[in-house]
């Protein structure tokens, strides 16, 4: 999901993986799950089976641990601020782990195509020091979007063939 958000003197661009649940959702989704199982498993345990309560407790402990991984993976996102006379990009989940910073009149865009339809380019912001990739978590809609917001506010300095494309 790539948004975008305009003052007077810079561009916010926000890109982030795209969220098919929230967290408190995921929780439902645990809690719909762990009735039954620990219901039929304290049923078992009742009439002697006592083995299954255990497992039936580390099979939801082990749901709930995959769901928060999930979730916070797609916490992930990369905030893109161009002003007048810098380029600034910060990635992290929940804060900003990684920040770099770019003079604006030196700083170019890397595009390279993508090489099967259904995948979206691939994006780097550069100057002569450093490349940072952006968006490379995007599927081919958002990154054709962020692709345009970033075009109206950075020269493209190199743009590969799509000879290496693949079908």
């Amino acid at each position: 999901m790539v948004t975008s958000t305009r003052s007077s003197n810079q561009l916010m661009i926000v890109a982030r993986p795209n969220r098919s649940a929230s967290w408190r959702s995921n929780l439902y989704v645990l809690i719909g799950l762990a009735v039954p199982s620990l219901g039929a498993a304290i049923g078992f345990t009742l009439l002697g089976a006592w083995p299954i309560l255990p497992f039936a407790g580390l099979e939801m402990l082990a749901l709930g641990a995959a769901l928060y991984y999930v979730n916070w993976k797609l916490q992930y996102r990369q905030v893109i601020t161009v002003s007048d006379d810098s380029i600034r990009i910060d990635k992290g989940h929940y804060r900003p782990r990684q920040s770099y910073q770019f003079a604006r009149q030196r700083t170019g865009l890397t595009v390279v195509p993508e090489k099967h339809p259904w995948d979206g380019p691939e994006l780097a912001v550069h100057d002569r020091q450093q490349s940072v990739c952006v968006g490379e978590f995007l599927n081919r809609e958002d990154a054709l979007a962020l692709l345009a917001l970033l075009r109206k506010e950075i020269k493209v300095d190199s743009y590969s063939t799509r000879e290496g494309r693949k079908f």
